[in-house]
């Protein structure tokens, strides 16, 4: 499958990313090795490539039920197979990481990539990364604003002198190697919070909304937040720019789709709950729910899922999309199958209708 799909468009960007859980699959029972996991996601990535899609994102997590700790690791072995796909964190723990060696790793990712490097910063799920590399939880939100805001000196200025809270003062510091792109691009992974979609929009950092269920509709106060303070910054509306994450599955029809999808879906959510002691399965009823045709989880044929990326861009006027696919234990075939109908089926149709 090769599809120059990229080439000149002026629609939406459209593309996909993965946690790298490593859950069992519910058909068989068995769990693939971390190897091999990681070796699937290099294969999605290069499918992805050859197909025409705008970015390929990895997230990060410390546990041994994900196969991914070092995204720019991950995506540097990417870079040497793919050609055009930008290449970005999904995202990356900004409370629990060196400004510094973050920006190296990216501006090293940026020149072997010639210059697809993304980062979206987030300040995750999961809280095992703070006793990791000897954070204070109780600085979770100063950690993330005060990280954030030194990347982004890093990121404009070759040289930088800096005094913060939690890290050793920087003296008219080199900062080395400087990316082929001006800057990294930049977004910020927001799940629910008003105060970071504002906080976004403040520092003219990209929005990355996490949407995976429920009404969309619900995050539009985020967007519109995210804008103002975007505006009332003096940022230019060219970097003002809006993402949309979420679980997607496609299939020849809805039901077909829907059918297939639960069994993963179910899956991954119920060892996401046991980690946190929740030890309810989602029933099938539920799933039908959160499925149906006015929800954010992309499930369904090739049109359903134009139709509510169609529906969110009315709703929040966006720039991106980025689909999680390989969630639950999914066979690589599966994920293969439905990188193939996102790129063929639904990809030409969302870029016209969203060209301007």
């Amino acid at each position: 499958m090769e599809v120059d799909a990229t080439a000149g468009h002026s629609g939406m960007e459209i593309g996909i990313y993965s946690l790298a859980d490593l859950g069992p699959d519910p058909q068989t029972g068995k769990t693939i090795s971390t190897r091999q996991r990681l070796e699937e996601i290099i294969e999605a990535a290069k499918m992805a490539d050859q197909a025409g899609l705008d970015v390929f994102g990895v997230g990060e997590h410390h546990r041994l039920d994900y196969a991914v700790s070092a995204p720019p690791i991950v995506l540097s072995a990417i870079s040497q197979v793919t050609n055009r796909i930008k290449l970005t964190s999904a995202t990356t723990v900004l409370n629990t990481v060196d400004p510094v060696r973050l920006f190296e790793d990216f501006a090293t990712l940026d020149l072997l990539s010639n210059g697809r490097a993304e980062i979206i910063a987030g300040r995750g799920a999961f809280i095992e990364s703070f006793p990791l590399f000897g954070y204070d939880l109780e600085n979770y939100d100063a950690l993330f604003e005060e990280n954030i805001e030194l990347f982004l000196k890093l990121n404009a200025h070759e040289k930088v002198s800096w005094n913060g809270r939690f890290r050793s003062a920087l003296r008219d510091a080199e900062i080395a190697p400087r990316p082929v792109q001006k800057n990294i691009p930049l977004w910020v992974g927001v799940g629910g919070t008003p105060e970071s979609a504002a906080r976004a929009g403040r520092l003219g950092a990209g929005l990355a909304l996490a949407i995976l269920g429920g009404d969309p509709i619900r995050f539009k106060p985020l967007v519109d937040q995210y804008r103002q303070a975007a505006n009332e910054a003096g940022h230019p509306l060219e970097d003002v720019k809006v993402g949309v994450t979420g679980h997607a599955y496609i299939s020849e029809t809805t039901q077909k789709a829907r059918d297939e999808f639960y069994p993963y879906h179910s899956n991954y959510w119920s060892y996401l709950n046991h980690q946190a002691g929740i030890t309810t399965k989602m029933s099938r009823a539920d799933f039908e729910l959160i499925s149906g045709a006015e929800t954010a989880l992309f499930v369904g044929s090739s049109q359903q899922i134009i139709e509510k990326i169609l529906h969110q861009y009315e709703l929040f006027g966006h720039q991106r999309f980025i689909a999680q696919m390989d969630i639950g234990g999914m066979p690589f075939k599966k994920v293969a199958e439905n990188i193939e109908r996102l790129a063929t089926e639904v990809v030409p149709v969302v870029r016209r209708e969203t060209r301007i």
